[in-house]
């Protein structure tokens, strides 16, 4: 049985560049947020400074802090843990990021659009799977059609919490969380006001929360 849209999270993603500590406090002040996952900016690295900023923030405020793709800087920086990007064969960053952060700490990892290896990564220990459909596809609808359907199967069979990335729109969102999905990935906005970022996530967060329609 799914789990429903009144259990479903939010799990935001910064990018660590200009602004970004504002950005994030927007969206923390918003509503409450799981996990935060603090990603280099577009043809960057992540720099110990800001990483280290964003870090505080989120746990400063409950939130699970994840970096992406940097289990060593995420054990020098006290977080709680990494988000592994998608790869064609992502057993070996998994059993990289474990053995450098150990058991107690949180690692996920997207699984793309590939059923075996959420199974995969799932057997192995992964604390949670996602499912995600990039910006920049030729073909975009499909991959939406495609991770929606991958979330709904995860969450009617398996018991590793799944979470949806890419998510666009509160109306995705809410979709998302019916069919299942224990976290929507909202990415926050890269320019603009910090009141973007709050006003997106509070957005999201009335969707996902909303009661399910009668019947």
């Amino acid at each position: 049985m799914t789990q429903g849209r009144t259990d479903c999270q939010l799990y935001a993603v910064v990018e660590a560049g200009e602004a970004a500590l504002e950005r994030l406090n927007a969206a923390l002040s918003a509503a409450p947020i799981a996990s935060v996952l603090i990603a280099a900016a577009a043809g960057g690295a992540l720099q110990v400074p800001a990483a280290r900023a964003l870090v505080v923030a989120a746990q400063r405020h409950g939130a699970a802090a994840l970096l992406a793709d940097a289990p060593e800087l995420a054990r020098t920086l006290g977080a709680d843990g990494v988000h592994l990007s998608p790869a064609e064969d992502p057993m070996p960053a998994y059993a990289s990021a474990r053995a450098v952060l150990g058991r107690q700490a949180i690692v996920g990892a997207d699984a793309g659009l590939s059923r075996h290896h959420a199974m995969e990564l799932a057997e192995a220990g992964a604390d949670y799977i996602a499912f995600g459909a990039p910006a920049g596809l030729e073909d975009g609808d499909t991959a939406r059609a495609r991770r929606d359907e991958l979330i709904a199967w995860w969450a009617e069979i398996f018991e590793a919490p799944c979470v949806a990335f890419d998510v666009g729109a509160p109306a995705e969102a809410e979709a998302l969380a019916e069919a299942g999905a224990d976290f929507v990935a909202v990415r926050l906005p890269v320019a603009g006001p910090p009141a973007a970022a709050r006003d997106l996530v509070a957005d999201v967060a009335a969707a996902v929360r909303a009661p399910a329609a009668a019947g």
